[in-house]
């Protein structure tokens, strides 16, 4: 028997229902490797004698960086798993700074659905807020997703 998907289908997502993934700290170590691999260093990220001088008094990680992390949490928990055709839009509103320390987790709560002209399909909107370890949403997104429905 080989290996089964997770991934929840097109009918099984539920408007209103609110999913929760792990959490995740975000290191020095996680900001450094995303400069390097993104080319920004801004010294709002690497520089901390620069970023005392900010308003956030710290270096703070990068807006992409904690978006990218929210995808990783969201994938992680299988619920995309062989299931998602294509993801066809996100958008951000950052709300707050994610300094090194912090821990994030997202809170995943479907928000739309859609059919579409092809039976074996649907479009499913999720509205994905990053949470740090204080309640606080310091990303609040939308995530639009095209999604296989049940084999008939």
């Amino acid at each position: 028997m080989g290996y089964r998907l997770r991934g929840l289908t097109y009918e099984q997502w539920k408007e209103g229902e609110e999913y929760v993934t792990a959490a995740r700290t975000v290191t020095e170590a996680d900001v450094s490797a995303f400069a390097g691999l993104s080319g920004d260093f801004n010294p709002l990220h690497t520089d901390e004698i620069f970023a005392r001088e900010t308003p956030f008094r710290t270096r703070i990680a990068h807006g992409m960086l904690t978006a990218a992390m929210a995808t990783g949490l969201v994938n992680g928990q299988g619920w995309f798993e062989g299931t998602t055709i294509a993801l066809m839009e996100q958008v951000f509103r950052y709300k707050g700074p994610v300094k090194f320390g912090d821990t994030v987790h997202c809170v995943v709560k479907v928000a739309e659905k859609k059919e579409t002209s092809k039976p074996d399909r649907g479009v499913v909107a999720y509205d994905v807020n990053v949470v740090n370890q204080e309640g606080k949403a310091v990303i609040e997104s939308r995530w639009t997703c095209m999604m296989r429905r049940s084999q008939a």
